[in-house]
């Protein structure tokens, strides 16, 4: 029987696969994450993909946000907060935990809860604990979607700083001269942790660099240049958490290199070189991200240097387990040798970042970057891979 004139059902059509921006968070990052998720959330082709702006505010509550990247931006020295974009002061957002199930609900107290449909993908920019420690990553784990950048082992590896070394260490990868003051050594012998960090001045000199070990953005870290300058640092460190590491300083020069995943697996940007900031001690948030101290990009480093710091940073990102991408910070010491620093699962992601500016001089800008990110994505299977 012919079906040429039978009445033909019309094609349904194809959904765009949708992606939630999620930002903001408990950490001291939250504003530098406001900021990225606005320069995302400009650059994010809305022809290809639709877009749910989530924002977590500093007490932890989930919150649908305004999709409004030009109130997510530094003003007079000031970053973003997730409560000034929240659409509603009560409303909260729900996740599913429950792999059959993408719905995003949300609820409001007194009212009926809402469904807000179906994610496909979720592009967590958040930075620090809670967020970018592999504690978002768990529960996305278990919510079955999946999600931009590292699982939950490399994102914790990546956030403490400690375990990270070690890592690198056993990776061979040379990693500078350190010392961790965990939260029970120091209250149960404050002295002798204090003699730790004495003795590796001792032995590498002065200055040291007091960091909270498991923060980011620069922030909580004391450059200290002598004994007096060493309890008011691990103050401030502590601050920010409980446990502390101290790092002699390294004599060289800053270089970073990007690590992106393609379909073969990661590549590594052009690197860039961080000069000493003119009006800052170090490169510390306020020349991060207020006042913009400029890296050089590419780095002037020769043929072989440049090739080996690529090759590193690649190494790096597989030493870890990473996904997505890496920004991996190293010195160039004057002996010509390249020492890692750290690395960055989740590194700071505004056009002006360094992170996409070697990208940007690697042939990719930065709306391209976003959607290699995102179709990586969701190339990837969540659970064990």
């Amino acid at each position: 029987m012919s079906t040429e004139n039978l009445p033909q059902s019309p094609e349904q059509p194809v959904r765009k696969p949708r992606v939630a921006v999620v930002f903001g968070g408990r950490s001291s990052e939250h504003g530098i994450s406001t900021v990225t998720a606005g320069a995302v959330l400009k650059a994010i082709d809305r022809t290809k993909y639709d877009v749910l702006p989530i924002g977590i505010t500093r007490e932890g509550r989930w919150v649908l946000t305004a999709d409004a990247p030009e109130r997510m931006a530094i003003t007079e020295r000031r970053t973003p907060d997730v409560e000034q974009l929240a659409e509603s002061a009560e409303g909260g957002v729900v996740l599913p935990v429950d792999p059959a199930n993408r719905e995003v609900v949300y609820s409001e107290p007194g009212s009926v809860p809402k469904a807000l449909g179906e994610v496909d993908v979720v592009f967590p920019v958040l930075h620090g604990p809670y967020g970018e420690d592999g504690t978002l990553q768990g529960l996305l784990e278990l919510s079955g979607v999946p999600y931009v950048g590292s699982g939950v082992l490399a994102s914790a590896v990546g956030q403490d700083k400690e375990y990270m070394k070690r890592v690198f260490t056993s990776f061979g990868l040379k990693v500078g001269p350190y010392v961790v003051i965990r939260p029970r050594e120091w209250e149960q012998d404050e002295q002798g942790a204090r003699k730790k960090i004495v003795d590796l001045a001792g032995e590498h000199g002065w200055p040291l660099f007091v960091k909270p070990a498991r923060a980011g953005s620069s922030i909580g870290i004391t450059k200290v240049d002598d004994l007096s300058g060493l309890d008011e640092a691990i103050a401030e460190a502590r601050r920010h958490d409980p446990k502390i590491l101290v790092e002699a300083a390294l004599r060289g020069r800053e270089i970073e290199c990007g690590v992106l995943e393609f379909e073969d697996g990661p590549r590594a940007s052009v690197p860039a070189e961080i000069p000493p900031p003119q009006a800052h001690a170090y490169y510390d948030f306020e020349a991060k991200y207020i006042d913009s101290t400029p890296g050089i990009v590419p780095a002037p480093l020769t043929g072989e240097q440049t090739a080996e710091v690529q090759r590193l940073a690649v190494a790096a990102f597989e030493a870890a387990s990473c996904e997505g991408l890496v920004r991996a910070d190293f010195f160039l010491t004057e002996d010509g040798e390249f020492v890692i620093n750290e690395i960055n699962t989740m590194p700071g992601f505004t056009p002006i970042s360094m992170y996409p500016q070697m990208w940007q001089a690697s042939g990719i800008g930065y709306p391209e970057l976003v959607d290699r990110l995102v179709q990586a994505a969701l190339r990837r299977p969540t659970g064990l891979r």
